[in-house]
């Protein structure tokens, strides 16, 4: 079974190719236009060891918002295109990841049902150029697309950089674990409704 995804999205503020292999080996080739974006991408992908390609040219002239979101509904249309039907799939996981003093939860639902809950209390308004509430736009963007219900909280943290790399390390780590094809049933839809 191959879980890849090709993505090309093209609008006026934002031109964007993806590709993704949710089975992968947590190689990236991230080119966002914001060097801290290209950090947490290649992090997520690491950590969830996704092989991820994405290159985004934006009206970086106005600023990142409409990159950021924009990445985020493409690498939801990834992951929705390359889960297919979600046949075997774990469906949920949770996973704690500590960077030095910050310590983030990711809990998350590939259900069909978009749903962002992100309780993130950061320090800093930037970490260098990266405007710090671009990454709930950047996950709920993803959320609507992917179809997931995610839940993300910052449970301890005083450098804004290592609580958003934890948080990232967890989404990833998190997304990976339920993306995972579960040995005792993968061939069952993991619901009682009979789809998702």
């Amino acid at each position: 079974m191959s879980r890849t995804a090709e993505i090309k999205r093209t609008t006026k503020e934002t031109d964007i190719s993806l590709s993704l292999c949710i089975d992968g080996d947590g190689t990236s080739e991230i080119s966002s236009g914001n060097g801290f974006m290209d950090h947490m991408l290649t992090l997520f992908a690491r950590h969830g060891l996704f092989r991820l390609q994405c290159t985004c040219k934006g009206d970086l002239e106005v600023d990142f918002h409409h990159s950021a979101e924009d990445i985020g509904i493409c690498l939801g249309r990834a992951f929705n295109d390359a889960l297919g039907n979600l046949r075997g799939i774990v469906r949920y996981a949770t996973c704690f990841v500590p960077m030095d003093e910050s310590l983030a939860r990711v809990c998350l639902d590939i259900c069909g049902r978009s749903n962002l809950v992100y309780d993130v209390s950061l320090v800093d308004r930037r970490v260098n150029d990266f405007e710090c509430d671009l990454a709930e736009d950047f996950f709920k963007a993803f959320v609507d697309h992917a179809r997931i219900t995610l839940h993300i909280d910052l449970l301890r943290g005083r450098n804004s950089h290592h609580s958003l790399e934890a948080v990232f390390k967890a989404f990833g780590k998190a997304l990976s674990d339920a993306c995972a094809v579960n040995p005792r049933n993968p061939a069952d839809i993991p619901t009682t409704k009979g789809m998702l």
